[in-house]
C-alpha cells in the first residue's frame, strides 16, 4: 500500500480564502429569504439555470446569490477540482487507501477512446466484455439459450449485494418500459432466507437462469444465496449436477471458484478492480439490465453516461451540472447544518432511484478522515433519501414544509410521459412545480388571515418557505437519460469529495460488522457452548438466540 502523493495532500479546508469568505457570506444570506431574492430580481428564474446533454437544471430556488456562486466556484478552484477531474479520467490512482484507479468512466467510453491504467489501454477490454454480454443476451432473449431440459429461459434471477444488486434493481425498474415482457426478472440480495424463498416460490427450475455477481466469488451473502439457488435448481432438475452450467452464469474474476461451483467459465463475465461496486452498473454487473432491455438499449444507456462524463470533464464550472449540484450540497451541509438531502423523482419508474443514490452518496462520502488520514474539519456526507411523487406528498412532505429541519430537495421530472393517460401527466408535473414553489415562498400569516382563517388557527396554517430546491427536467425517461442522471449524481458526489478532501471511492466502513459477523456465526451455530469475548450485551443476545436452537 502506498501513501497519498503530495498532490493529494491539500491544505486545511478551513484555511482556504474562499471557505473563510463563504463562512462570513453565509451569515448574510441567512438574513434574507427566497421571497426577497425573487422580489429583488424578477428575472432570477431565467438566470439561475443550466442545461446540457438533455438535462435542464433550475437552481434559482436555492438560498444563493451571485456572490455565493462566485465564492463556491472559487472554492472549487482552490481545491483543485479541475486537476482532480483530470486525474480521474487519466487513470491516476486517486483511490489512495486501496491504491487503485477510479475508472467507471472507462466502462462507458466509446470504441477508439484510450484510457490507460499502468500503461495499458483498458477500453478494448471493456468492449470485449460488452460484446460477450451482447452475444449472450441475444441468445437468452431469442430463446436460443436452452435450459438443461431443453426449455427456453423465462425467469432470470440476479444474485448479488451492494453495488451488484442496487444498480441492477434500480435500472430494471427505471427501464421496465423497455424490457422484454415475456421474461421475468427478480433480484436476491439479503442473506435472510425469505428473500430467496419468495423470489423462486412460483418459478420452475427448468426455466430459470441465475446470474451470480461476486468479483471474488466468496462474498458471504451472495454465495450463501448462490448455494441456496444451486440446491433449489438441482432439486427441480433431478439432481444432475451438469445442469448447473445451463442455469447459472457468473459475474466474477475468480475462474477457479466459478468452475468449482459448476459454472462453465465460458459463461463468466469479468470486470476490474478499478471499478467500485456502487459505480459498476454499466459493467458486467449490468448483465441483468442488458437481458431485460437488450444490447442496443444498454449501449444507449452507456452513451448517456458518456455524454455526462464529457460534460463534467470539459464544461466550465459555472455551467457544469454535477459541479453545481455538488457545490450546493457542500453549501447546505457545512454552512446551514443541513443533515439530509431529499431526492424526489416524479416518475414511478424511478421508484428505486433514491435507494440507489443512498449507496452511491453515503458509501462514497460517509467519511471522517481526509486523504492524508486527518480528522475532517467539517461535516461530510449528508443522508440521502426520498420517494417518488406524489406519494411522498402524503407522508414526509409535512416535515419538509413545516418542520424545524432544513432539507434541500432535488425534484426530478419529465416533460413527456411514457404512459399517456388523459391529463394525468399534467397533474403530476403540476405537483412538481407547485411543491418547489410552495417550499420556496411559503404562505405568510397575512395571506392565511386574508382567506378568513380564525386567528387561533393562523399559526398552524403558515408556511415559512425559504426551503431550497433544485428542479431537474428531461424530455422523457429513456435509457440514455437514465445514464445521464446517474452520472450527474456520480460526479456530484466526486465534487463533494474533492471539496472535503476525502476518498470517495473506498468503503472501509462496511468491513468491521462483516468481520464480527463471521465470528458470531460460529458462536450461534456451535454444538457446544462457545467461549465468547464480547461485551455483556452481545454475549447475552447470542445466548438468547442459542437458547431457541
Amino acid at each position: 500500500m502506498t501513501t497519498p502523493s503530495t498532490s493529494l495532500l491539500e491544505p486545511s479546508l478551513l484555511e482556504l480564502p474562499a471557505w473563510r469568505a463563504l463562512r462570513q457570506h453565509a451569515k448574510e444570506v441567512s438574513k434574507t429569504t427566497l421571497r426577497q431574492l425573487f422580489e429583488n430580481d424578477p428575472e432570477r428564474g431565467t438566470r439561475y439555470n443550466a442545461e446540457a446533454v438533455g438535462i435542464f437544471l433550475d437552481y434559482s430556488k436555492n438560498r444563493i446569490t451571485d456572490e455565493t456562486l462566485k465564492l463556491l466556484l472559487e472554492l472549487a478552484e482552490q481545491r483543485s477540482l479541475k486537476q482532480r477531474i483530470d486525474a480521474m479520467f487519466r487513470g491516476d490512482r486517486i483511490n489512495v487507501t486501496e491504491n487503485r484507479a477510479v475508472l467507471h468512466v472507462a466502462l462507458r467510453a466509446p470504441k477508439g477512446q484510450s484510457i490507460l491504467v499502468d500503461g495499458e489501454d483498458v477500453v478494448p477490454g471493456v468492449h470485449a466484455v460488452l460484446d460477450k454480454m451482447s452475444a449472450f443476451s441475444d441468445k437468452v432473449r431469442s430463446g436460443a439459450w436452452k435450459g438443461h431440459t431443453g426449455k427456453r429461459i423465462r425467469n432470470i434471477i440476479n444474485i448479488g449485494i451492494g453495488g451488484s444488486d442496487r444498480g441492477p434493481v434500480m435500472a430494471y425498474e427505471a427501464l421496465k418500459h423497455y424490457s422484454q415482457r415475456d421474461l421475468t426478472f427478480r433480484f436476491v440480495s439479503n442473506v435472510d432466507g425469505t428473500d430467496f424463498v419468495e423470489a423462486v416460490r412460483d418459478l420452475s427450475a427448468d426455466e430459470t437462469l441465475f446470474l451470480v455477481a461476486s468479483k471474488t466469488f466468496t462474498t458471504l451473502e451472495t454465495m450463501t444465496n448462490a448455494h441456496a439457488a444451486r440446491a433449489w435448481a438441482l432439486k427441480g432438475l433431478g439432481g444432475d449436477e451438469s445442469a448447473v452450467a445451463k442455469h447459472f452464469v457468473a459475474i466474477s474474476t475468480n475462474a477457479k471458484e466459478v468452475a468449482k461451483f459448476g459454472i462453465d467459465t465460458a459463461n463468466m463475465f469479468g470486470f476490474w478492480d478499478w471499478v467500485g461496486g456502487r459505480y459498476s452498473m454499466e459493467s458486467a454487473i449490468g448483465l441483468s439490465t442488458m437481458l431485460a432491455i437488450g444490447p442496443d438499449n444498454f449501449r444507449a444507456l452507456l452513451s448517456g453516461f458518456h455524454q455526462m462524463d464529457e460534460h463534467f470533464r470539459s464544461a466550465p464550472f459555472e455551467k457544469n451540472l454535477p459541479v453545481l449540484l455538488g457545490l450546493f450540497t457542500v453549501w447546505y451541509t457545512d454552512f446551514f447544518d443541513a443533515q439530509t438531502q431529499a431526492v424526489l423523482p416524479y416518475e414511478q419508474y424511478l421508484k428505486r432511484f433514491p435507494a440507489y443514490l443512498q449507496q452511491l452518496t453515503m458509501e462514497s462520502n460517509g467519511k471522517h478522515v481526509t486523504l492524508d488520514g486527518k480528522r475532517v474539519e467539517t461535516e461530510t456526507g449528508p443522508v440521502y433519501w426520498g420517494e417518488p411523487g406524489t406519494n411522498g406528498q402524503h407522508s414526509f412532505y409535512q416535515l419538509i414544509h413545516q418542520g424545524t429541519r432544513l432539507i434541500p430537495c432535488d425534484f426530478i421530472g419529465f416533460l413527456k410521459t411514457l404512459n399517456p393517460l388523459g391529463d394525468q401527466h399534467a397533474m403530476l408535473m403540476a405537483n412538481v412545480f407547485a411543491q418547489a414553489e410552495a417550499l420556496a415562498f411559503g404562505k405568510t400569516a397575512e395571506q392565511v388571515k386574508a382567506e378568513g382563517t380564525p386567528d387561533w388557527l393562523v399559526p398552524h396554517r403558515v408556511f415559512e418557505g425559504n426551503r431550497p430546491s433544485n428542479t431537474i427536467l428531461a424530455e422523457r425517461l429513456t435509457p440514455e437519460i437514465l445514464g445521464k442522471l446517474v452520472a450527474l449524481y456520480e460526479h456530484s458526489v466526486f465534487t463533494q469529495g474533492v471539496i472535503w478532501n476525502i476518498d470517495s471511492f473506498d468503503q472501509w466502513g462496511v468491513e468491521l460488522g462483516k468481520v464480527l459477523a463471521q465470528k458470531i456465526i460460529g458462536e450461534l451455530t456451535s454444538e457446544t457452548e462457545p467461549k465468547m469475548a464480547h461485551d455483556s450485551s452481545t454475549t447475552n443476545l447470542i445466548r438468547k438466540f442459542r437458547a431457541t436452537r
